[in-house]
């Protein structure tokens, strides 16, 4: 039975990993911070039925230390690092605490894994945030970085110590590129969920407005289920690379909000008011990822439209708010 270490264990992505490799016969361990307050939260786990069927591991990615301890004593063969301060706008309140945990957090890892198993294979979460003020149309593997926000920043050095150890100490180490990826268990503070919730809540009578920044940045939407399965996907294969995971689809927020309203039978002129305080200190207008790199290489391809998607998400929302 292969064994797999996933940082981020608590987040969509973790979740969504977690039961792809449990599927597939994974004893998987997932490393979790606990805290004083809220201690261990794995709602998305139970979401998906899986709580039962992952182990969890006290550990933090600022933390060598506890870093070392994981990787030694479960000897994984797969460690997938999804841990990170992972929401742009928080980056711009919290920038040390998001360059500590997403920046030198992965370094920690890496160190972790080539001091007690360089065998192992390593995935690194990277974002198309890094692609930022874009400098190509489409943006692939080879296309220049200009991350616009501390969180992408953070982010580009992740990536970028990755491939420092794969090429310096022959480690197994790939980072996917990933475009926006989402699902009924990403988190409120995302645009996505946070229009889905809207939208149910206004259908229900819950409350009357949505209230949103720019509605005119273009983003290229996938699902959560997708991508995971492009992440085990990397570290299948005989070679070490990065890759983009993309739709190839770029569409704009407000046309994203029109699906969410149009599928409950609601006008958004009604309900949808932008506010420019929501607005961030610096956008990124559009991104719009290229994954020909995975689809000719590791046969890679998304399966479930944005359109598919976005009902998935409202008709979860309504389910969770008619049960509350």
């Amino acid at each position: 039975m292969p064994r797999a270490l996933i940082t981020g264990i608590t987040g969509q992505d973790g979740a969504y990993l977690s039961q792809l490799l449990t599927d597939k016969g994974y004893d998987v361990f997932g490393m979790a911070r606990r805290t004083s307050t809220g201690g261990f939260q794995d709602g998305r786990l139970r979401w998906l039925g899986i709580a039962d069927k992952v182990k969890i591991v006290d550990g933090d990615l600022t933390d060598l230390s506890s870093v070392i301890r994981l990787v030694q004593g479960i000897e994984a063969d797969e460690v997938y690092n999804l841990g990170a301060q992972s929401f742009v706008g928080t980056s711009w309140d919290q920038p040390l605490v998001t360059a500590q945990v997403t920046a030198v957090g992965v370094t920690n890892m890496l160190e972790a894994v080539r001091l007690v198993r360089p065998q192992a294979r390593f995935y690194q979460a990277s974002s198309s945030e890094m692609y930022g003020l874009i400098q190509e149309a489409h943006q692939t593997e080879k296309t220049p970085f200009y991350p616009r926000s501390p969180y992408a920043v953070a982010k580009l050095y992740g990536h970028w110590i990755t491939v420092n150890y794969r090429e310096s100490y022959g480690m197994y180490a790939c980072s996917g590129i990933l475009f926006n990826h989402e699902s009924p268990l990403r988190g409120i503070e995302f645009v996505t969920r946070k229009v889905t919730d809207a939208v149910a809540r206004i259908k229900l009578g819950l409350q009357d407005k949505l209230f949103l920044g720019n509605i005119d940045a273009k983003r290229d939407w996938g699902h959560a289920r997708d991508y995971v399965r492009a992440m085990w996907m990397m570290l299948q294969h005989e070679r070490a690379d990065d890759y983009v995971v993309a739709t190839g689809r770029t569409t704009t927020v407000r046309h994203m909000c029109e699906l969410a309203f149009a599928h409950v039978n609601l006008k958004i002129e009604d309900h949808l008011v932008v506010d420019p305080k929501l607005f961030r200190p610096a956008e990124v207008d559009v991104l719009l990822g290229d994954p020909a790199k995975a689809k000719a290489v590791l046969g890679w391809s998304p399966e479930i439209t944005l359109e598919e998607m976005i009902v998935e998400m409202v008709d979860a929302d309504l389910a969770r708010l008619t049960t509350k």
